[in-house]
């Protein structure tokens, strides 16, 4: 499994206009070939009436299903610019459609790719990005006093609490990246002298919205 991912926050559409001609790119997030298919299929039933409806996408933790389609645009001025920013981003399991509808003033070669990377580009500033972590849940089973401790710790290293259970005694739910687990438990043993007990959860992704790249907000 991978360690992180990225992807878009959710599916949806933006739309710019170039020297009248409309762009409206829709995202969606898909995991199979077939899925991304059915999605362009959708749009070209949707927008029929449309000059082009040009594609690319992304699938697979290596990202090993890449295609692209013109849709009838001059040869590489379409699908393989979009595909180039969805890679730039590093982005997985999404797939980004273009709509044009020709408003009378050709763009050239140059100015096509422009024009589909930016509408790409611009849908995955107005829709949000994500970053997905493989996380670790550690139960740990502690005793009242210690329970200020264990929050001042996590709060200041960044790590997360879940949930905290109180009976007894106090039981907090951690969500620590993977890669982190037995660092965690022993800095967790030595801030508590020992006195706790862990269990271990389940190990998921959890997602995270970001501006750029290794910037959660």
């Amino acid at each position: 499994m991978l360690e992180s991912y990225f992807t878009i926050r959710s599916d949806g559409e933006s739309e710019i206009e170039i020297k009248k001609s409309r762009f409206i790119c829709s995202l969606k997030r898909v995991y199979s070939e077939d899925e991304a298919k059915i999605f362009i299929a959708q749009k070209k039933k949707e927008h029929w009436k449309a000059t082009h409806n040009c594609s690319a996408f992304i699938i697979g933790e290596k990202s090993a299903i890449q295609r692209s389609s013109d849709d009838g645009e001059p040869s590489g001025t379409a699908g393989v610019p979009m595909l180039e920013v969805l890679k730039k981003q590093e982005l997985i399991n999404v797939v980004a459609v273009v709509t044009r509808y020709f408003g009378g003033t050709k763009l050239g070669s140059g100015g096509l790719i422009r024009a589909y990377s930016h509408a790409v580009s611009h849908a995955l500033t107005e829709i949000g990005l994500v970053e997905g972590k493989l996380q670790q849940e550690i139960r740990l089973t502690i005793s009242y006093p210690n329970v200020s401790k264990v929050q001042n710790f996590m709060e200041n290293n960044l790590y997360t609490i879940k949930e905290t259970v109180y009976g007894e005694q106090v039981t907090i739910i951690c969500l620590v990246d993977e890669p982190n687990t037995e660092q965690f438990m022993t800095e967790i043993v030595e801030q508590l002298n020992g006195q706790v007990h862990f269990d271990k959860g389940k190990c998921s992704y959890h997602e995270q919205p970001i501006t750029k790249k290794g910037a959660s907000k």
